[in-house]
């Protein structure tokens, strides 16, 4: 099957931190698909796997080879956090990003990454140059995901409650005022 083929859906996800991505292609049955682990040198080694697509909001699992990878919205549950749209092309997303930095020194609540149409490496390399503020990134390379949350454009941030529910949805770069005027007061106010 090809990467056009419409019957295939192709995504990534793994520790950014650690540099360690996971990319499966998998068919839309839901049928087992092909795998490869990307190390941090960026050396791709094929692993047997069985994946399981990401449909909308559900869970994107890998597992074999000694690997259970997952995560999904619902992982979030009885936790505040924030989803953070972004992409190594995109200038906004470099001028929000030392807020987002220094946030997450912070710990006041899990910032999820959403790598939005990117080249892989390119996003990999763009955190080790300026800084992983993510607990995980995950890799939307076709941007089906972000279309799930209505994203239009990069960079955009997302206040999720503990109930899942979007209560903010930041357009745009966060700037000094947003953080301090409307996100910060939002997160204390949800019993972030």
């Amino acid at each position: 099957m090809s990467a056009a083929d419409p019957g295939v859906r192709t995504f990534a996800f793994g520790d950014l931190t650690a540099g360690v991505w996971v990319t499966a292609r998998v068919p839309a049955t839901g049928e087992p698909g092909l795998a490869s682990l990307v190390a941090p040198g960026g050396s791709e080694a094929p692993i047997p796997a069985t994946v399981s697509a990401p449909d909308e909001g559900a869970e994107w699992v890998l597992s074999g080879a000694g690997l259970e990878l997952a995560f999904a919205p619902a992982d979030m549950r009885g936790k505040v956090w924030l989803l953070n749209v972004w992409a190594s092309w995109c200038v906004s997303c470099r001028v929000e990003h030392p807020l987002l930095v220094e946030m997450s020194k912070s710990h006041v609540v899990p910032i999820i990454g959403l790598n939005y149409k990117d080249k892989r490496d390119d996003g990999v390399q763009w955190l080790a140059k300026f800084g992983n503020p993510y607990s995980l990134s995950a890799f939307d390379v076709d941007g089906k995901v972000g279309i799930d949350y209505g994203v239009y454009g990069v960079p955009e941030t997302f206040v999720i409650d503990k109930e899942g529910v979007i209560r903010y949805k930041q357009i745009g770069p966060i700037t000094p005022e947003a953080l301090d005027k409307t996100i910060l007061p939002l997160l204390k106010t949800l019993g972030a």
